[in-house]
């Protein structure tokens, strides 16, 4: 009887860690395929950059440092890797492409130009899209790591190597109060 009890608690245990692991699994993979969707965004963003410069270009012939800048941004927010770095790439893209926006308000021919404020459209759609995948990502990270840190899950991820993720955090020049002038 006691032989047989002592077998039923291994089998528990031995099930418990199984279902555990499984559910790390689930998790790292969902904190990766959040990534994944902020990256099908972020493409979708750095396409839709350089078309929106060539449909500027022509307007704007005393503009060039501005076009520049956002190129030299988009180029810069491609090549950075993690959440740290993304996040400081992106946000000197989003204040290159502000600046790109105000001067196009200056222009108007160019704010009349159909290709412009369709371009200009996207690009705001894709903001949402980024903004809402940002935030599915940290939900998802979240989960993770408060699962691979708590008791008693925690020792299934330590055994296994489960690290903590890392939040998508908005860079600190980002976090300043928008100012807003009514002149």
């Amino acid at each position: 009887m006691a032989g047989w009890i002592v077998l039923g608690i291994v089998v528990a245990v031995v099930l418990w860690a199984i279902v555990s692991y499984n559910s790390l699994v689930g998790l790292r993979n969902q904190v990766k395929n959040a990534w994944h969707q902020i990256d099908v965004q972020l493409k979708r963003r750095y396409d839709l950059i350089p078309n929106l410069v060539e449909v500027v270009k022509g307007y704007m012939s005393f503009e060039q440092e501005t076009l520049q800048k956002v190129i030299q941004a988009r180029n810069m927010a491609m090549q950075a890797q993690g959440p740290r770095a993304q996040a400081e790439a992106e946000g000197m893209l989003t204040g290159a492409l502000k600046s790109l926006f105000a001067l196009v308000e200056s222009y108007p021919d160019l704010k009349a130009n159909q290709n412009a404020s369709r371009l200009q459209e996207e690009l705001t759609s894709t903001e949402n899209k980024i903004a809402f995948a940002r935030q599915f990502y940290n939900d998802s990270v979240m989960s993770y790591n408060n699962t691979i840190q708590m008791f008693p899950s925690n020792l299934i991820a330590g055994s296994f190597q489960f690290t903590v993720a890392e939040f998508f955090q908005v860079p600190e020049a980002e976090k300043a109060p928008v100012k807003v002038s009514l002149r």
